[in-house]
């Protein structure tokens, strides 16, 4: 904590204060001025630490009265926050035959779904889909003969400058002929493990870990190392540090640092930074996929891993698909000392992409509708994310217990008595309702009592009634 900014310090302050009872929900916060002069700080520092303590849940503002101490969600009182995992030695051996697993609960058409929770992504009405077209519609009448012309090589130019500019936020310095766009973070993720591996070769992956990550890996001949991941501070370094020295052949490490997918951590900027040190050092490739750091709660945007890279040893992976356009498939990699493998990897297996929705999205982002887009959006993924956190607290068994993400679109669910997630998926769609099952986050089982569970649909009343039938699902499964 010494080392925290100090907005921080005064946000964790005020939360011990809520958390022992100093303060109440209803009470009134100290105003912005109050907190300036009880603790010498600037007024930027005083906001900070409001908005931070809003953004998670610990605070309200109402207009022209201030901040006040929220009325504590049931989720924070009833359901416990996952535990931290073992930093147990895992064994590449257990991968096998995942891709058939996943797809046979991925593509199931068994029965027609009325509410969909396995998605990764908000509801179409989150998205800025009439700019978009109105963008779509000025770039055909501007390049008349668009569809007529091939695609530039590396992505559209315009839309490469908007995506450095936008990476800046993240920390990254990279020049636009530095980016390679690509088909989805899926094909940057499949150019960067190409890139750096062979079939045979061993990746270390978080556990548990997106059940793509792990397609991808079946595909290419690779083995998956299962590295004990926390739901509050990302991949286990000491776990990582002890399987190099059993494993000889780990190419590279894949992890999400911001808003892990399912378990929605966010890695400490001292981790992130350890993290690329120590791969550095030891000559694994270190493979960042960043699809959803945009979609963070705090109002300072999240540092990238790739920001503490000096050697090249980082490959930064990311897209559109969360934050901002899901039908577009719009994702980007910078590769590093790999950038030209990864290029040359990108026109042997899929050339590049086409041009009208670079061009639509680079005329987006370069507005300042984009940063009102993405303000808008977290805060309604936030009480999306709340009211569904305190609807499984209140339907579901005692012993239920959830990740707490700090932004992102889904929840962690880690079911009692170790109800088998898989017989939850099957009967849950019997009634209607589709959730994604545990058991395709890992080659192992140990999983199989988890869920994650879609925050991106807004509250209605359908979407209460499905959670009814889920959580009746869930009850009669506990027995």
């Amino acid at each position: 904590m010494e080392s925290a900014p100090l907005y921080r310090k005064l946000a964790s302050h005020y939360q011990r204060a809520i958390e022992v009872g100093t303060l109440v929900p209803g009470d009134r916060m100290p105003s912005v001025r109050t907190l300036m002069e009880l603790h010498s700080v600037s007024l930027s520092t005083a906001l900070q630490a409001c908005r931070r303590m809003e953004a998670e849940g610990w605070l309200e503002a109402r207009p022209r009265a201030g901040y006040f101490v929220r009325q504590p969600a049931s989720a924070r009182s009833r359901a416990a926050l996952i535990e931290e995992p073992p930093a147990a030695l895992p064994d590449p051996a257990q991968y096998v035959g995942i891709h058939a697993r996943i797809s046979a609960i991925v593509a199931t058409g068994r029965h027609p779904v009325e509410v969909n929770l396995a998605a990764a992504c908000g509801a179409p009405e989150l998205y800025p889909t009439e700019p978009l077209r109105h963008a779509a519609t000025r770039a055909l009448r501007q390049h008349p003969a668009l569809f007529g012309c091939p695609a530039e090589p590396g992505g559209h130019a315009a839309f490469r400058a908007v995506l450095a500019r936008h990476a800046l936020l993240s920390r990254i310095a990279v020049a636009p002929e530095e980016i390679l766009v690509t088909h989805g973070c899926t094909e940057a993720l499949n150019l960067a493990l190409r890139a750096v591996a062979v079939p045979g070769d061993v990746i270390a992956v978080e556990s548990p870990t997106y059940y793509g990550l792990l397609q991808i890996l079946e595909s290419l001949g690779m083995r998956a190392l299962e590295i004990p991941t926390s739901p509050h501070t990302g991949i286990s370094l000491e776990a990582l540090e002890l399987a190099a020295q059993t494993y000889d052949n780990i190419r590279a490490v894949v992890v999400v640092p911001n808003l892990q997918n399912p378990q929605g951590s966010i890695m400490p900027d001292e981790h992130k930074a350890r993290l690329v040190q120590w791969c550095e050092a030891t000559g694994v490739a270190l493979i960042e996929d960043d699809c959803f750091s945009a979609l963070s709660d705090d109002d300072t945007p999240l540092a990238a891993a790739k920001s503490w890279d000096r050697s090249g040893n980082v490959i930064h992976c990311a897209s559109l698909h969360k934050i901002m356009a899901p039908g577009m498939r719009l994702g980007w990699m910078t590769a590093g000392k790999w950038q030209a493998r990864v290029e040359m990897l990108k026109f042997s297996q899929s050339r590049p992409n086409e041009v009208l929705t670079q061009m639509t999205a680079a005329e987006f982002m370069a507005s300042g509708e984009f940063e009102r887009h993405l303000r808008r959006l977290r805060v309604r993924l936030r009480h999306q994310r709340e009211w569904t956190a305190e609807t499984i607290a209140a339907g579901f068994p005692a012993g239920t217990r959830l990740s707490a993400p700090r932004g992102g679109v889904h929840l962690w669910v880690e079911l009692p008595g170790g109800i088998p997630s898989e017989a939850v998926f099957d009967r849950a769609l019997e009634a209607g309702v589709r959730v994604l099952p545990g058991v395709v986050f890992s080659n192992s089982n140990r999983f199989d009592h988890c869920l994650r569970i879609n925050t991106g649909i807004p509250r209605s009343r359908t979407l209460e009634q499905g959670f009814a039938r889920l959580a009746e699902v869930v009850r009669r499964l506990a027995g």
